[in-house]
């Protein structure tokens, strides 16, 4: 069964802006969410369907691939989500924590609610050699990383939290206006429900200290420049044992000496003589897996372009391997020596004898220009 179109799905235009799309997800995931409909698999279809299609379109890079290539360039996305628990962990934060939809998604059910860790960044520089072929680099950085000492929780060990007595343990309160009530998250133990009233020494009170860690990341062969490789659960630690984020590593390609990128394809500007391009000849043209044989044929005209097939780079995303494009261009010497000037002015003179087609072409196009503007 073929999948609906994630912009159909939200009911947002392919125009939509972030803060669209993420209002669009709000309503439909209120509307939709099981504890809203029990016994009705239909809307718990229609919530993951929903869940998927904000995953996708709220990330920038996966976007750019769907509007590109449709469900194929993003198979994958929302798969990991088996229940409205692992989809909120992943989206909670579009939804405030509070008020309703921190009822609606177990934020205002008492007791200490996790939140998923921050994402973070680092950046790579590779050699366009690197990035045909992939690599695997070793990467350090600083992050947080939870506490050994209190495992994570924040209070000294052997100790445990008290109830917070502004919220009574349940995170939320209730501020009235009038005949109008809002929940809000509870300032004092910031939606914990529980504050720690004996904080760990190592980590003072926060469950996280930063170390410096070690990362492998894989970069898949074709990677281009500004793209991103998504490491999943090697961001910042959440809190009370929820999601790490992810770590997005962020590709930049140094430009090559002999090579131009063009996707998937390489660009070559290879120079030739006059008499090469009006003879032919065979030339060792370079390639990222070393020389290989080129003819270039008789009458080879400036700008042409010959094709070696699947000597570019592989698409990242699975398509076919690119081209190399050799684009010839007649090089003119600026100093010659006295026979070779005597030898081209006897070649002038003979060419005098025969014009070229396309010279012939131009030289009728503008005898008729001249008429038409004596006239």
């Amino acid at each position: 069964m073929s999948k609906r179109c994630y912009y159909e799905v939200l009911g947002v235009a392919r125009t939509a802006n972030e803060r669209d799309i993420s209002k669009a997800y709000r309503k439909l995931a209120v509307k939709y969410h099981p504890d809203s409909n029990q016994g009705d698999e239909s809307a718990g279809m229609q919530f993951k369907m929903c869940a998927e299609a904000y995953e996708v379109l709220s990330d920038s890079e996966k976007r750019r691939r769907y509007d590109q290539y449709g469900h194929a360039g993003v198979d994958g996305a929302g798969a990991g989500f088996s229940s409205a628990e692992d989809i909120f962990a992943a989206f909670g934060d579009i939804f405030g924590g509070g008020g309703i939809f921190g009822d609606l998604f177990g934020g205002g059910r008492g007791g200490r609610r996790g939140r998923r860790g921050n994402d973070v960044r680092v950046d790579m520089s590779l050699t366009l050699e690197e990035a045909a072929t992939g690599v695997t680099r070793t990467i350090r950085m600083p992050r947080n990383s939870a506490c050994n000492a209190c495992s994570g929780t924040g209070g000294r060990p052997g100790s445990q939290p008290q109830r917070c007595t502004h919220c009574g343990g349940r995170g939320q309160i209730v501020q009235s206006a009038g005949i109008l009530s809002v929940q809000t998250t509870c300032p004092s133990c910031r939606g914990a429900g529980s504050r720690i009233v004996d904080p760990c020494p190592d980590c003072r009170g926060q469950g996280v200290v930063q170390s410096e860690v070690s990362l492998d990341i894989d970069i898949p062969a074709g990677i281009d420049d500004g793209m991103r490789v998504r490491i999943r659960g090697q961001g910042e630690p959440g809190l009370n044992g929820a999601q790490p984020g992810d770590c997005y590593c962020f590709v930049s390609v140094k430009p090559h000496r002999m090579f131009h990128r063009d996707g998937s394809n390489l660009v070559l500007q290879l120079p030739i003589t006059y008499t090469q391009a009006a003879l032919g000849t065979e030339l060792d043209v370079p390639t990222l897996e070393g020389p290989e044989r080129l003819t270039i044929l008789r009458g080879t005209q400036s700008g042409e372009v010959f094709k070696l097939s699947g000597r570019g780079l592989k698409d990242p995303q699975g398509g076919r391997t690119g081209d190399l494009l050799v684009q010839t261009f007649i090089e003119t010497p600026k100093k010659m020596s006295a026979e070779q000037e005597k030898l081209l002015r006897q070649l002038a003179e003979m060419e005098h004898t025969e014009v070229l087609p396309q010279r012939k072409k131009f030289l009728d196009r503008l005898k008729d220009y001249f008429t038409v503007a004596e006239e």
